[in-house]
C-alpha cells in the first residue's frame, strides 16, 4: 500500500464553535479495531471518531523466523498508517463531530489512569498524598489545550524517525508490536503518552526499543518526559531500512540541531510543560508511590520497641502491653515528605 507523507496544520476553533455535548462511548457503538484488517473511512459521528481511538493490543509474536518477522513488519506499517489516518481525520472532520476535549473522553482507557485508581484504592491508610494527581486527572482537558496551542504554532516539517531505549522497558507506554521481553503488551491509544504523541507522529515499541516517526517536537517530548523522571535513556536516528514501507528521514546530530533551530522557544516551553504533566501522571511515578506503600506496610511497627519488649520478656518474663492501632506516619523512615510529591 503506497504511503504518502502528511503534514498537519490546524486552525484552532473558538470554544463556541465546538459542541460541548458530552459523549459516552457505548459498548454497542464502539468496536475494537484491527489495524491490519480493517480499512479506515472518514467518521460520520462522534461515536465513530471515538471508536478509532479504541483498539486492542496486537498479539505478542516472539518468533524470529523470517516469515513471522515479515508479518510483524507489515503490522508495524499498518499501525503507523492507522495512526496517521486517524490524526488526519481528527483535524479535518467537522468540528461539531469532535468532542470538546477528546482526552477526557478517552481517560478511562489510559493505563496511567487505571494505575492511579489502583494506587488510590491501595492507599487505605492515607500514607500518600494523591490529591495533586487527582486534581490533574480532573483537569485533564489542559492536555488538549496545550496540544492545540503547540499544533497552532509549530512549523511544518517532514517526518523524521528516531529509536528510543530506556533500560529495556517501555516507559513511554508506546503500542507494542511483535517481540517483547515481557508480556506487558500495550494497545494503541491505551496510554496518555500515545494519545499526546499521536498529534505529532506515529509510534510503536518492539522488544527493547521504541520507534517514533514524526515532528521533532515529539522527539523533544520523549526526551523531556524521560529526563524529568530521571530514567536513563538513549535516542538515535532510526535507520531508513527499519521501516522500509514508511516514508521518513533519518537525521544525523548536526542536521537535528538545524531542525531544532526552526522551532521557536515558545513551542519548546509548551512541549516541556506537556511532558512534565504526563510524567507526573505516569505509571513509573505511580509505581514509586506503590513501592512506598509496601515499605510502610513492612515497617508498620516500631522495630526498636519490639526488640526492647523481647528483651523484657526474657528478663522479666512478661511481654509489655502495646497499643492496638499504630500510626505509620509516626515512625521515622517509614514515610517522609517525599511520599507527598
Amino acid at each position: 500500500m503506497a504511503n504518502r507523507s502528511i503534514t498537519i496544520t490546524a486552525q484552532i476553533k473558538a470554544k463556541d464553535d465546538v459542541s460541548s455535548e458530552p459523549v459516552t462511548a457505548q459498548q454497542d457503538e464502539i468496536q475494537a479495531i484491527d489495524v491490519v484488517d480493517k480499512p479506515m473511512a472518514m467518521p460520520k459521528t462522534k461515536a465513530e471518531l471515538i471508536a478509532l481511538y479504541q483498539t486492542e493490543a496486537l498479539e505478542i509474536n516472539n518468533s524470529v523466523q523470517a516469515k513471522e518477522m515479515e508479518k510483524v513488519a507489515k503490522q508495524r506499517v499498518a499501525l503507523y498508517q492507522h495512526q496517521l489516518k486517524r490524526t488526519e481525520f481528527f483535524y479535518t472532520i467537522n468540528p461539531l463531530l469532535r468532542p470538546t476535549y477528546m482526552v477526557q473522553t478517552l481517560k478511562s482507557q489510559f493505563i496511567e489512569y487505571q494505575q492511579f485508581q489502583m494506587a488510590r484504592a491501595l492507599d487505605q491508610r492515607g500514607i500518600i498524598d494523591l490529591d495533586k494527581n487527582e486534581m490533574m486527572w480532573q483537569q485533564l482537558h489542559i492536555v488538549d489545550d496545550l496540544i492545540a496551542d503547540i499544533v497552532h504554532h509549530m512549523p511544518a516539517q517532514q517526518p523524521v524517525g528516531w529509536q528510543l531505549t530506556s533500560v529495556n522497558r517501555n516507559h513511554l507506554k508506546f503500542p507494542t508490536v511483535g517481540r517483547l521481553r515481557d508480556k506487558d503488551s500495550v494497545a494503541d491509544q491505551a496510554s496518555l503518552n500515545s494519545y499526546v504523541l499521536g498529534h505529532f507522529g506515529v509510534m510503536s515499541y518492539t522488544y527493547d526499543r521504541g520507534y517514533f516517526i514524526g515532528h521533532v517536537l515529539g522527539y523533544l517530548f520523549c526526551c523531556y518526559y524521560l529526563a524529568h523522571l530521571s530514567i536513563a535513556y538513549g535516542v538515535t536516528p532510526l535507520p531508513g531500512n527499519v521501516v522500509p514501507d514508511y516514508k521518513y528521514a533519518s537525521l544525523e546530530t548536526a542536521k537535528l540541531v538545524r531542525l531544532l533551530h526552526s522551532v521557536d522557544v515558545y513551542c519548546k516551553r509548551r512541549i516541556y510543560q506537556l511532558a512534565v504533566l504526563c510524567a507526573r501522571l505516569s505509571c513509573y511515578q505511580l509505581d514509586k508511590y506503590i513501592e512506598k506503600m509496601l515499605i510502610a506496610e513492612v515497617n508498620e511497627f516500631d522495630k526498636k520497641q519490639q526488640i526492647e519488649h523481647l528483651d523484657a520478656l526474657f528478663t522479666q518474663g512478661i511481654m509489655p502491653e502495646m497499643p492496638d492501632r499504630v500510626d505509620l506516619k509516626q515512625f521515622p523512615g517509614a514515610f517522609g515528605d517525599e511520599g507527598k510529591s
